[in-house]
């Protein structure tokens, strides 16, 4: 769980369901998801949930056309997900279009 201010709510009110509500979403356990949001739904009310829930997709959204746009991922994040970009082959389809997907190569 992401711990902010030492409590794990943001210090905001029900920010710990609210954090888990994005930990649920990106997680592939319906179940989880589904008790998460009747607890938001009990918690705080159904315009909660809808907001919890276009928040998530925003933030998803927002990242996929960042990532559309080619915007250059940043140095740590890179050096996280070199394994993975290689061998997924990301890196060749970026080089297939002339590009270059490492960020650390400038040029």
């Amino acid at each position: 769980m992401l711990l902010t201010g030492g409590r794990g709510d943001g210090n905001i009110p029900h920010g710990a369901l609210l954090v888990e509500f994005a930990e649920a979403v990106l997680d592939s356990n319906e179940q989880r998801l589904s008790a998460i949001q009747a607890e938001i739904r009990a918690k705080m009310g159904d315009a909660a949930l809808v907001d919890a829930a276009a928040i998530a997709a925003t933030f998803n959204a927002i990242d996929r056309v960042a990532d559309s746009t080619g915007i250059r991922i940043e140095d740590a994040k890179a050096e996280a997900t070199a394994d993975i970009r290689a061998a997924l082959g990301i890196n060749d389809l970026a080089e297939n279009r002339g590009e270059v997907a490492d960020p650390r190569v400038r040029r």
